[in-house]
């Protein structure tokens, strides 16, 4: 399996001073120094720092963006201090998300809101349906095991559903996942 193109998913009012705000600009840092392309969302939060962690480490940044057509008072939208390489204008919401889950190669869902939840919701859905072709889907932070815990015990969960993601805590564990799928054909599990 190549990867190439990672979307990265999470919240949009995470401040540089706040862990995940770190979390994500490391982790985008090393995947841009080993040669991967960052996709994001275009906002700030997650997304800016993706996208300057991408640059820190000499990479590219493509952003898939919409622009309201009237002010929305919950979405925060394109941030003009998120400086991507290239941008894929969408129509809405919805279609945003869908080309971000469409062109990466791999998700990796750090820690949001609402936003976040629907985007973890649809690649984990999406590599259900597809599995066995399923695009590789990483959550970071040791939080998501309750998360998910919490699903098992309240939700109707189908067999085999939690084994389509990769929980990880490390910059360094996300890029040894990465890699490590170029050795295999489809992609692993926790």
């Amino acid at each position: 399996m190549e990867i190439k193109n990672i979307s990265i998913l999470g919240g949009a009012d995470w401040k540089e001073t706040d862990q995940t705000y770190q979390d994500a600009f490391e982790t985008c840092k090393l995947l841009a120094q080993n040669g991967y392309i960052i996709l994001n969302g275009g906002g700030p939060g997650v997304m800016r720092a993706a996208t300057d962690g991408a640059h820190a480490g000499g990479g590219t940044v493509i952003g898939v963006t919409y622009y309201p057509d009237y002010h929305h008072e919950l979405f925060l939208g394109r941030d003009q201090n998120n400086r991507v390489d290239q941008e894929v204008t969408t129509e809405d919401y919805f279609d945003r998300t869908k080309e971000l889950l469409i062109l990466g190669d791999c998700h990796i869902v750090f820690r949001g809101g609402t936003g976040s939840i629907s985007e973890f919701g649809m690649s984990w859905a999406s590599s259900r349906i597809h599995k066995g072709h399923q695009i590789p889907l990483v959550l970071y932070g040791e939080f998501w095991t309750d998360v998910l815990e919490g699903f098992k015990e309240h939700m109707y969960m189908r067999s085999g559903e939690f084994k389509l993601y990769k929980i990880v805590k490390t910059p360094q564990e996300v890029l040894e996942f990465v890699q490590g799928l170029k050795n295999v054909s489809t992609p692993f599990s926790n």
